[in-house]
């Protein structure tokens, strides 16, 4: 049984990144999983998903899509809160 953690930041809040390669990066958060205690932040943090063809139909691609941060990485951003 995982416990839902508490969580400082809200969906909608603009926050920057402490650690890690994005650190001092803004970005707003898009999505919350409480269970994991992860926020999703938009323009932060993109990962390549390298996706085979299926069929003969189709091709091959790249996608690309924002991965979560642990929510103890971000603070909020007291400028655009002011």
């Amino acid at each position: 049984m995982s416990k839902k953690r508490k969580i400082h930041v809200k969906v909608g809040d603009i926050v920057v990144i402490i650690s890690g390669f994005h650190k001092n990066e803004t970005g707003e958060i898009m999505k919350i999983n409480k269970k994991t205690g992860k926020v999703l932040v938009k323009g932060i943090n993109f990962k390549f998903k390298h996706v085979k063809p299926n069929t003969e139909n189709e091709i091959g691609e790249i996608k690309q899509f924002e991965a979560p941060i642990h929510h103890s990485n971000v603070r909020l951003n007291l400028k655009e809160v002011s």
